[in-house]
């Protein structure tokens, strides 16, 4: 007999902790040029769980303005910056997305998100209630470094902002070179 989660147990008068049976989505954010391994990892976990997987782009370059009628719009954050072609980027990303995914069996979704990665992964993972976040580790290199530095880990903010599990896909790790060169 399953008990509901918290119902007190009359034998002892102590609350029995009764496992839950896991319902909502994958979450995964995805990265120009990210390796598959991450979107494999992810749909192996979703199919497991036999839930879909949302696949979310955050586009740092906008921000979400709230509108006076209470629409909520994604606005540039430099209107004269340059335009990295944000539709083209999410485009290119769903049809690499589409060609990993399309076929396994795994339902899948591609969403575009404004602002903040963390923070828009967060607000996206209450709003469909998924069950755990993946991300994939950033490719070492001096840039990836001093990205980190400026604006810090997205699973590790996602970690301290939110209370759902955050898995991180390893990516391939920077070989060791000997000294010697060889």
């Amino acid at each position: 007999m399953n008990e509901p989660e918290n119902e007190t147990r009359p034998a002892t008068g102590r609350k029995q902790y009764v496992p839950r049976r896991i319902t909502g989505p994958v979450l995964m954010g995805v990265v120009p040029g990210q390796p598959l391994a991450v979107a494999h990892r992810a749909a192996e976990l979703a199919h497991s769980l036999n839930v879909g997987l949302i696949c979310a782009y955050v586009d740092v370059t906008s921000y979400l303005a709230e509108e006076p009628d209470g629409r909520v719009e994604a606005l540039p954050i430099d209107p004269d910056g340059i335009d990295d072609d944000i539709e083209g980027i999410s485009a290119g990303i769903r049809e690499r997305l589409l060609d990993a995914l399309d076929g396994t069996g795994v339902r899948w979704s591609f969403v575009t998100l404004a602002g903040d990665p963390a923070r828009a992964l967060g607000r996206l993972a209450e709003s469909a209630d998924a069950s755990v976040i993946v991300v994939g580790t950033r490719e070492r290199g001096l840039g990836a470094r001093f990205e980190e530095l400026l604006v810090g880990s997205v699973a590790v903010h996602l970690t301290h902002r939110q209370h759902r599990p955050v898995l991180v896909i390893p990516l391939a790790p920077h070989k060791h070179h000997p000294k010697d060169g060889h």
